[in-house]
């Protein structure tokens, strides 16, 4: 990326800036040709010959080279922003391919076969970017992870454990909000017109990637603590005290968020220090009651704790710091 410095000039009442000549060149401009410009914060930008976001298409050729596989490329296709995929084979899709072809799609939000023959499979992208915003998405992410959480650790309390096998199939619609602040994290940095209406600059969006890793990060831990809860053969005595340690994390989660999405660091320094809390909290129910040694199923299942709360400490620690002057 080319950069130019350039002075204003007042004219009249109207402030001009020159544009450089070999971007003109490049792009074909001449006199009385129109251009976008757009204000994003502190920039301008301008956009040469686009009255809109273009729509990018591509075709997956059938059968695949050896050792590739259709569900990774349909999910690395959407992510890079693709609004049409295309499967085309030379032949029939085979049976299995086509169901995998349409498992990928449901975990693809937004994403919908819109047309089905024997050699082809179509996809398109059927949510409008620009009713999309990166904040919604972190907090739909959000809220999930923490309902599952909720329901995950009540087990813990003597509640009803068997609607935890169901977290598998809840975590998949966190991936599915996950996949879709990924693809519109790449799609901005490809055309930043988006990103003027997020009212976000470059290392906001790239936090907002890390966040996002972070809460799905989350939810696989739940799950994992899910599965653990169900099949636990421990005491009621040990699941209660862990359940007396962990339970305080639904209320720092939504400080979490709050301060991330706000920018507030205020919010995010009570939110950090909730977590020493917790973390201390944790600490202790590491130690033995009596002269008992603690059982190793126990103590699997307080790390795993640990490593949820883990990952919503490190997103209070991407709210930025402020400094004078």
């Amino acid at each position: 990326m080319a950069k130019f410095i350039r002075k204003l000039q007042r004219i009249g009442s109207s402030t001009l800036v020159s544009l450089p000549k070999e971007w003109v060149e490049a792009n074909g401009l001449s006199k009385n040709v129109e251009v976008e410009v757009e204000t994003v914060r502190d920039a301008v930008v301008i956009t040469a010959g686009r009255k809109g976001r273009p729509s990018r298409e591509i075709t997956i050729p059938y059968p695949l080279p050896p050792g590739e596989n259709i569900a990774a490329d349909l999910t690395g296709a959407y992510l890079l922003g693709y609004d049409g995929i295309t499967v085309r084979g030379a032949h029939s899709i085979h049976a299995d391919d086509r169901e995998r072809i349409r498992n990928s799609t449901r975990r693809l939000a937004g994403m919908e076969i819109v047309e089905e023959n024997a050699a082809t499979v179509e996809m398109r992208f059927q949510l409008d970017p620009g009713t999309l915003d990166p904040r919604r998405i972190l907090r739909r992410m959000s809220s999930m992870v923490l309902g599952m959480y909720n329901d995950t650790i009540s087990g813990l309390a003597g509640g009803d454990r068997s609607d935890l096998g169901a977290m598998p199939s809840r975590d998949d619609e966190v991936d599915r909000q996950y996949f879709l602040l990924v693809r519109l994290i790449r799609s901005t940095m490809v055309d930043r017109r988006p990103a003027g209406g997020f009212d976000l600059e470059d290392t906001d969006i790239l936090d907002y990637r890390m966040a996002a890793n972070l809460l799905e990060g989350a939810g696989d831990a739940v799950v994992e603590i899910a599965a653990a809860v169900a099949t636990t053969s421990l005491p009621q005595e040990y699941l209660g005290r862990i359940y007396d340690a962990v339970k305080r994390l639904e209320l720092i989660e939504p400080k979490v968020i709050d301060a991330f999405v706000n920018n507030d660091r205020g919010l995010a320094i009570e939110a950090i220090t909730m977590h020493r809390s917790f973390e201390e909290a944790i600490q202790s129910i590491k130690s033995p009651v009596g002269r008992r040694q603690i059982p190793i199923d126990y103590l699997d299942l307080v790390y795993m704790f640990e490593r949820a709360e883990r990952c919503w400490a490190d997103i209070a620690d991407l709210v930025k710091p402020v400094y004078p002057g």
